[in-house]
């Protein structure tokens, strides 16, 4: 079991930047991907990123390409996501999620989830 914690959101402008965090506690953190994902109102969830649990493979969804990076800190069992360049559309509540096994962008994959962070980005 794996329990995973947000942090890090907030209001910002657009063109700023902000820094979300997910803690684990639990089982060993590190032999888990993790997964960022967001959901705005009246909308789907979508996928952010993704990182493997030695953090060498990452995806990125392309909405957030080239502005948002995904890392990782096994000895602090947290996963960063770094969005900089952000848009109103970035606007919604992100997840983090775990799972054993590849990094995947595919959501239904990832069995544990945190309570989720919200983001808004003013115009």
């Amino acid at each position: 079991q794996v329990q995973l914690v947000e942090s890090g959101g907030g209001l910002v402008q657009a063109g700023g930047s902000l820094r979300l965090s997910c803690a684990a506690s639990g089982r060993t953190y590190s032999s888990y991907a993790v997964g960022w994902f967001r959901q705005a109102p009246g909308k789907e969830r979508e996928s952010v990123a993704a990182i493997s649990w030695l953090g060498g493979v990452r995806y990125y969804a392309d909405a957030v390409k080239g502005r948002f990076t995904i890392s990782r800190d096994n000895a602090k069992n947290t996963v960063y996501l770094q969005m900089n360049s952000l848009k109103p559309e970035d606007t919604a509540v992100y997840y983090c999620a775990a799972k054993i096994g590849s990094a995947t962008l595919n959501s239904y994959e990832y069995d544990y989830w945190g309570q989720g962070t919200q983001v808004t980005v003013s115009s």
